[in-house]
């Protein structure tokens, strides 16, 4: 697949970094590149981490992260660049300093941006048992890990983001053995995958995006798993039955729009894990799944991501 797409560059420090990532998810962001010097930095050293890390491998040095957002070229350039200079004005005045900001944007091909992202991508422990591990890097499996073989393509979900490393998390707990698992917005299918190999009797896999669906589903033969659909469709629209777990890492206006009808498709006792929660939005969150009737049973947070784990009543 190829085409001409928009590439809107943003650098800023890093003190500002968590507020500007939310810039993006705000827009109709087809693809979304951070290059977070603290990824290397001020990683725990373990089987899986660097000894050393050469500054120079960051573009802007270790003080300045790059967010690379692309866009469909379909779209005004002009308008979103706007938008985006004046959510960072909005930082500023909440006290981030954006000193050696820097925004630009350019057109390029599809191609030249679809796989340069993959240098930085390592085979990476979350939680005590999943290892994901991308299918061109080397890994020697140790005994009780479950290998997630990734090839995220365009599609989100690498592990790497916050919202996707507490939703990997949680599911090593949460998940026991023969649920039916549906994974709303599944983009690579790596929540979806990592339900399966814990032990999901059947997932489901459901996205609107095809370039997402073509790509879960190459990592779904990838991994040789059976039980595990992938579908295209909006939201829950193409799910039938019912589900003994939930997941869901969109925004959250989306996890509150569709709050009902998950409550609708679970069992008594049912799992909703949502997740892509930015902090600023916790409380309508919490609010949104009390009012369609879930039990908030835990928030989990890294940096200023939420991941929130609800349940439904048994009665």
């Amino acid at each position: 697949m190829t085409g001409n797409w928009n590439e809107i560059r943003l650098v800023v420090p890093l003190a500002a970094l968590e507020a500007s990532e939310a810039i993006f998810y705000e827009l109709e962001v087809k693809g979304l590149s951070i290059e977070d010097p603290n990824d290397i930095l001020m990683r725990k050293a373990g089987p899986l981490t660097w000894d050393f890390a050469d500054i120079n491998l960051f573009s802007e040095g270790p003080e300045f992260a790059v967010l690379r957002a692309y866009f469909a070229d379909t779209l005004n350039l002009e308008s979103q660049l706007q938008y985006i200079r004046e959510r960072l004005e909005g930082i500023e005045k909440s006290g981030i300093s954006l000193e050696g900001m820097q925004l630009s944007a350019k057109e390029v091909q599809e191609e030249d941006w679809a796989t340069a992202w993959k240098q930085y991508y390592k085979p990476m422990r979350i939680g005590s048992r999943i290892v994901v591990k991308p299918t061109w890097e080397a890994y020697e499996e140790q005994a009780g890990d479950l290998v997630l073989e990734m090839d995220p393509g365009m599609a989100f979900g690498t592990g790497t983001h916050e919202t996707t490393k507490m939703c990997l998390e949680v599911l090593q707990d949460i998940i026991h053995g023969n649920e039916r698992v549906v994974d709303v917005g599944t983009g690579s299918g790596i929540l979806a995958i990592a339900a399966k190999k814990l032990g999901a009797k059947e997932v489901l896999g459901v996205d609107l995006d095809p370039v997402a669906v073509e790509a879960a589903r190459k990592n779904v033969a990838l991994n040789e798993l059976s039980d595990l659909e992938i579908l295209e469709g909006n939201m829950l629209d193409v799910v039938c039955g019912t589900a003994d777990l939930v997941i869901a890492n969109i925004i959250a206006d989306v996890i509150l729009f569709m709050a009902k009808d998950v409550h609708q498709i679970l069992v008594p006792g049912g799992l909703f894990l949502a997740s892509g929660i930015i902090h600023l939005r916790q409380e309508d969150v919490v609010s949104g799944l009390k009012k369609a009737g879930f039990e908030v049973l835990s928030i989990f947070n890294e940096n200023d991501w939420r991941a929130i784990l609800a349940r439904k009543s048994a009665g």
